[in-house]
Order: C-alpha cells, then sequence, then structure tokens
C-alpha cells in the first residue's frame, strides 16, 4: 500500500462475510439486484440463481451492501480531503483501510477536519507550539524561563500565564482528537458506565398519569439497557420530565490518560500535560463520547423498534379473511351517534344509517335497535364489527342485548379501529364514497378489514395502525423502508386479484408502481376485466420489465387460462403444461399424489429445469388459487360482552394478540383496555436462574394471534390489566 492509495473493499466478499453466507450466492444475488430485479420476484422465482435465498437473506444482502458502499463512499471522501491538506500519510492509509464502522472513520479525520477558529488555533498562531514541543520533553527545570521567549503581546501573550494557559488549550485539543485515546475512553464507558436518570424539577404537572414513574430514578449498565428503556428515557427527556446523562468512574479515565500522556514523571511539564488531559476529557472527549453513546443505543433501538413495527404489521396484514359472510360496520359514537354501514360478501357497500343508543341529547335506545333488527333482516347479516374506540364496550352490551333477545344466530368481533379515521378522511376514501360523512365511511373501512385486513389496511398509513412501539419517534427514512419492505412481502405472499384489486394493494406488486397500479385499474374500467395475464402489456407504461417482474403475483380466478390463477410464472407455463401432458392430469387437489412424484433431480434434470422450480410448479398446480392466509386462526366471534369489573385474578380467557413489544405483548380480551401480558408470564422461569432477559416476545406470538390467557391482576381505576400465558391457579 503506497501513501497515495487507498484500497477498494471487496464489497461482495465483505457482505458474504458479514452474513455467512456463500460468496457464489450473495455475488448472484447482487447481481440480479443491481439488474433491477425485485426482492420478492428473486426470491420466488430465481432460486436456482440464488442458491434458494430466502426473501429475509435477500433484504439483508441488499441492505448490507448499501452500508458498505456508504462507507466506502466516507473513507474515499474522508481521503481526499486529508490529501488536499498535503497531511497524508501510510499511517492514515492503513487506518483508513481498516476502519470497520463509519464512528472510525470519522475518529480518523476528527483532528483535518474544517472547524471554527478555536483557542488552540489562536495559540498555535500566536507561536506557542514551539513552547508545547518543550513541554513534551518534559524539562527537569522550570517552565518559567523556557516560556519567558514565548511571551509576545502583538499576539495578544503578555504574561507568562497566558503562555502556559495557550500551550493548555493546544495540548487540550490535540488529545481531545486523539483517535486512541478517544476509543479507550469509548469502550471504557460502555463497559462500565451507567445510563441514569432522574425527574425534572417541577415535571409533576406534565406527567400527571404517571406514565415516566419507572425512570424517575433510574439507573442501568449501559451494556444492560433495553431497547424500549432506550427510547422511553429519549421520549421522557424530550417532554421535559426526565434528565439523563451517562455516569461513569472519571477519576479511573483521568489515573488511564495519565499514565498514557505522562506515565511516571513529574515536575511541572507533567502537571501542565495532566491538567491538560482532564480538561480534555471534561470538555471534548467526556460530551462526545456520551454524544455517541446516546446515539448508538437510539439507533440500536430505533432499528429493533422499526424491525419490530415491521413483524407486527406483517402478522396484522396476514390476518385471516372471513369470506362468505354480510358484515355490519358498526363504528360507536355518543353525542354524534353510532355510524352503520353494511356491506355484502365482496365488501361491496350497500346501506348506510345513524343510531343513537347510548345516553347523549339524541338516546334512542329502541330506535337503534329497530334499525339494526332491520338491517340484519333485510341484508342477511350474520356478523357486526364494532370498533374498539369510545363506546365501544356499551356498543358490545347493546349488541349483545339483541343477540339475546332477538338475534340468536347474531355474532359480533372487536376489530381494531386503529387508523379508519384516517383512511376515512383520506383522499383514497373519498375517491371511493364521495358522497359519504367522514365517520360513514369509518363504518365501511371497520366491517371490511374483518372481512380482508390486508386489502383495507394496504389503504392506511401503517404508523396509524397501533402495532408499532415509540413509532412516532423513530427515523422516518428507514421506518418508511422498512414498511414498505413489509408490504411488499406481504402482498406479493398473497398475491391480489387482478380484476377486484384497488390501486393502493397493486402499487405493493413487485415491479408496478403507483402510476401502473392506477393505469391497470384504468385499463379495466375502460375495457372489462383481464381474461390473461399477457393482457397486462397493453396497459401504457408496463414495460417488459414491470411484466416479469409483476405477472406470477397477479392472479385472475376466472380467466381463460387456469395457470393465470396459480403463482406460477408465465415463463413457467410451458413446463407446467408439459407436466399435465405427461400425466395426464388436471390442475388441482386430485393430481397431488401423481404430480408431486416427479419433484426430484432426475425429473428436474431430464426437463432440464432447476429442482426448486419444478418443485414450486408442481406445488402451485395442486393448490389453485391458493391463499397463504387461509391457514390461519381468524377473529374471535362473540355473542356476550365482558367488563374490566368482571375479570378476576385466575380467570381463563381467549383473547387476540393486538401489538407485540420488547417487554411482551397486548391481548384483546373482549373489554374495552387490552391487557398485558408481560414477557415474565410468558414461560415458566427457573426459579433460580430467573433468566427474563434472555425471554424473546416475539418467539411466542405474534399480531393476530388466538392466545389462551390468565387474568393475573386488575387494577379498575388505572384500567390496567395483567395477563398471564402460563396457568394460574385463583385464590
Amino acid at each position: 500500500m503506497t501513501e497515495a492509495t487507498l484500497p477498494e473493499i471487496d464489497i461482495v466478499a465483505a457482505v458474504a462475510k458479514e452474513l455467512t453466507l456463500p460468496l457464489n450466492k450473495v455475488r448472484a444475488t447482487a447481481e440480479l439486484l443491481a439488474d433491477g430485479n425485485t426482492v420478492p420476484f428473486i426470491s420466488r422465482y430465481r432460486k436456482e440463481v440464488t442458491g434458494n435465498l430466502d426473501e429475509v437473506q435477500i433484504r439483508d444482502i441488499q441492505v448490507t451492501t448499501k452500508r458498505l458502499d456508504d462507507l466506502q463512499a466516507r473513507k474515499q471522501s474522508v481521503a481526499k480531503a486529508i490529501r488536499e491538506q498535503n497531511a497524508w500519510t501510510a499511517t492514515i492509509a492503513k487506518n483508513l483501510a481498516t476502519a470497520a464502522s463509519l464512528q472510525a472513520v470519522e475518529d480518523i479525520y476528527l483532528p483535518y477536519k474544517q472547524k471554527r477558529r478555536t483557542k488552540a488555533t489562536i495559540a498555535k498562531e500566536a507561536g506557542l507550539m514551539g513552547m508545547a514541543q518543550i513541554v513534551q520533553t518534559f524539562p527537569a527545570t522550570s517552565l518559567a524561563e523556557s516560556a519567558e521567549a514565548f511571551i509576545n503581546p502583538a499576539k495578544g501573550i503578555n504574561t507568562l500565564e497566558d503562555v502556559l494557559s495557550g500551550v493548555h488549550e493546544i495540548f487540550a485539543e490535540v488529545i481531545g482528537e486523539n483517535a486512541g485515546l478517544r476509543e479507550w475512553v469509548r469502550k471504557y464507558t460502555l463497559d462500565n458506565g451507567l445510563l441514569e436518570s432522574k425527574q425534572k424539577r417541577g415535571a409533576e404537572d406534565k406527567d400527571q398519569p404517571r406514565v415516566y414513574q419507572l425512570y424517575y430514578d433510574f439507573a442501568q449498565q449501559i451494556k444492560r439497557v433495553r431497547n424500549h428503556q432506550v427510547l422511553a428515557l429519549n421520549r421522557g427527556e424530550k417532554e421535559n420530565v426526565l434528565s439523563v446523562n451517562v455516569r461513569v468512574d472519571v477519576a479511573a479515565i483521568e489515573r488511564y490518560l495519565k499514565f498514557r500522556l505522562v506515565g511516571s514523571r513529574t515536575g511541572a511539564a507533567a502537571d501542565v500535560l495532566t491538567a491538560a488531559a482532564n480538561d480534555a476529557y471534561k470538555r471534548f472527549i467526556a460530551p462526545a463520547i456520551e454524544r455517541e453513546i446516546r446515539k448508538s443505543l437510539t439507533d440500536v433501538a430505533a432499528t429493533d423498534a422499526i424491525k419490530v413495527f415491521g413483524k407486527n404489521l406483517y402478522h396484522l396484514l396476514m390476518g385471516a379473511p372471513l369470506r362468505g359472510r354480510v358484515v355490519l360496520g358498526f363504528d360507536p359514537g355518543i353525542r354524534t351517534g353510532s355510524k352503520l354501514a353494511v356491506v355484502d360478501e365482496n365488501g361491496r357497500f350497500l346501506e348506510k344509517a345513524v343510531i343513537y343508543p347510548h345516553k347523549a341529547a339524541k338516546y334512542d335506545p329502541q330506535g337503534a335497535k329497530k334499525v339494526i333488527i332491520g338491517l340484519v333482516k333485510k341484508y342477511g347479516v350474520s356478523l357486526v364489527a364494532i370498533g374498539n374506540g369510545t363506546a365501544s364496550r356499551e356498543s358490545q352490551t347493546f349488541i349483545a342485548d339483541i343477540i339475546k333477545t332477538d338475534l340468536p344466530a347474531l355474532q359480533y368481533v372487536v376489530v381494531n379501529e386503529s387508523g379508519a379515521s384516517v383512511y376515512s378522511a383520506s383522499d383514497v376514501a373519498r375517491a371511493e364514497f364521495p358522497d359519504l360523512h367522514v365517520e360513514e365511511r369509518s363504518a365501511i373501512s371497520i366491517a371490511r378489514r374483518l372481512q380482508d385486513p390486508m386489502a383495507e389496511l394496504i389503504k392506511i398509513d401503517p404508523q396509524a395502525v397501533g402495532v408499532g412501539q415509540y413509532q412516532h419517534d423513530l427515523p422516518t427514512k428507514e421506518l418508511d423502508a422498512e414498511l414498505n419492505a413489509v408490504l411488499e412481502t406481504a402482498v406479493n405472499q398473497v398475491g391480489v386479484n387482478l380484476n377486484t384489486a384497488s390501486p393502493q394493494l397493486l402499487e405493493h406488486i413487485a415491479g408496478l408502481t403507483k402510476t401502473t397500479a392506477a393505469n391497470i385499474v384504468t385499463y379495466r374500467d375502460e375495457n372489462g376485466p383481464f381474461t390473461t395475464r399477457t393482457e397486462l402489456k397493453k396497459v401504457p407504461k408496463l414495460g417488459p420489465k414491470a411484466f416479469e417482474q409483476a405477472a406470477g403475483f397477479l392472479r385472475i380466478p376466472d380467466g381463460k387460462n387456469v395457470l393465470d390463477n396459480t403463482d406460477i410464472h408465465p415463463e413457467s407455463y410451458g413446463l407446467a403444461s408439459t407436466l399435465l401432458k405427461e400425466t395426464g392430469s388436471q390442475p388441482g387437489p386430485s393430481s397431488a399424489n401423481v404430480l408431486q412424484a416427479l419433484a426430484n433431480p432426475a425429473e428436474a434434470e431430464r426437463l432440464q429445469v432447476g429442482l426448486p422450480t419444478l418443485t414450486d410448479v408442481i406445488e402451485s398446480l395442486t393448490h389453485l388459487g391458493r391463499d397463504l392466509r387461509d391457514g390461519t386462526e381468524g377473529a374471535i366471534l362473540r355473542t356476550d360482552v365482558l367488563s374490566v369489573k368482571d375479570l378476576k385474578p385466575g380467570m381463563q380467557l381467549q383473547g387476540t394478540v393486538r401489538n407485540v413489544v420488547d417487554f411482551g405483548a397486548f391481548v384483546d380480551i373482549g373489554v374495552h383496555e387490552d391487557g398485558l401480558v408481560h414477557i415474565k408470564n410468558m414461560v415458566k422461569t427457573d426459579r433460580k436462574t430467573r433468566h427474563i432477559e434472555t425471554v424473546n416476545p416475539y418467539n411466542y406470538v405474534a399480531v393476530g394471534d388466538i392466545v389462551t390467557v390468565w387474568v393475573k391482576e386488575v387494577d379498575v381505576q388505572r384500567a390496567r390489566i395483567g395477563l398471564s400465558m402460563v396457568p394460574i391457579v385463583a385464590d
């Protein structure tokens, strides 16, 4: 390595090493991504090329490649900046080449970074570097005699104190910018420091519900602080309720700095360097390290929270559709009444109404009851979807009474209405139902999200659906990227009906954009339903690449070609036809045994196709129009109602997981408030080791799961319910 060069990182090799994946698989995947292929398409239809990597691995390759590209670019820009200052050396080149993080690169660049004029800069301009060099020799004599020679009134250096003060500033800045010393202090602080918080004086009124009570007097080792604690501390600090800081043994750090810079030497020069080191730590190193640590903790916590949000959103989208039921959407309200909307089996809006079943100015329970019974009988409604917002419990009681006295075949479901109001006021909702009021659109959304969660939730900003953790505190760019990836994954895994899908659903299909999705709907409206996948090629601005990426994920249930209702890509239609012809089979479950017998390496070689593709094609031929969501549990159908006051410790219930977070899961058990299953109540723990921190909630439950829980504790006043997934025996 010469002084003038900085070697390029072999990005592919570095990615393969970091992710512990075979180099050839990473290289092939990187080439497919660079060629404009989407992750769902690569994962599903290029298994032979990638060596059967799954979608998570492909996205990891994509993200890691981007990060290493950014690191490489920063190294090059730093190298260029240092060269322009004629300060480039072989040591700098070596350190930059081996730097494994952006922080390490920035530490190397710090002494050369353009900065404002400092006291150290002024001291250097006054000619005090010479005195600093004398101090570094640790002279046995007094420093006063040497310092007198550097007094320069023209430069503002009038006394011996001015000389020594300037030398102090020079040393403090140099020590503060030393990459090695910073790295030691950083590591020591991370290994031994505490993250602590206190309640700010006068903050009592700002935290009336005592949301941050756990953090009024909090201290935890930095290396053991949990991600949700970091986010809670950040929010409490932002809301001016908490003061947060990093605490470490300053005396130990000062001893180390003295050892490194002075050793066992004594005397005036040693005292100057020791004082400068302590000052450098206090003014430059400590604040910078605290900022770095807080930022690093926040970055890690945010990344984890974004992943949590993504997992929860995925499971919410993949909730089982409730097909074949006419549903009455019930958006509870008091002052302005409760809004009703009937939708048929396909989600088509039929009729709306407003009722006043709750005590308010227009209180009319008998009239409300009559309207409900009339709508149920008129349209054959078998299920009521009740939003879980204001007056939800009262609405459940109202419907339960009607079921008991008049409509015993009717059932109801409490639906998480998070985001329904956001959808109702959106441009999408206005375009769908221009003649309806916001609240009436909300009732339709509540009903539809029960029938097909994905098709309805896809229209709503993911941050509004109520499955995140501190999502409004997270970096927008990274959060949006993760949520878009989740939407893309979920939609393409399920596939969509080309003739009924909304533009919001279509735009998440691999290869399609907002424009091409809208063009598909326009073409469909103008020309009637698609009869073949190849007809997509007639859609404006939908070119060959987009068709290649999207075709396999678009279904036509009643099309001319039965293969268009499978996830077989058109490029494999020839293979599918050959298999059916050779076996004399028809697509469907009845041919499963005959076709699956061909899923072996010998047949793959004979047919000149990869075994993964052969296996997938056979699987698709035996499962026409399959929907991955059909195998999951649906919503809990109820006929009676439960109140918080009815709950007793030890009571066994069934509930639906609404949200999963680092410290547990929130479960809807049919009362107004969701109950919390803390991680310590998810599994039995060893009484001796008590290793609760090793429990990962995501290994036990997911959003939408139907779980059996036991009531652990109930705080009626604070409306808090503690649940357990471990059986509890009532006292």
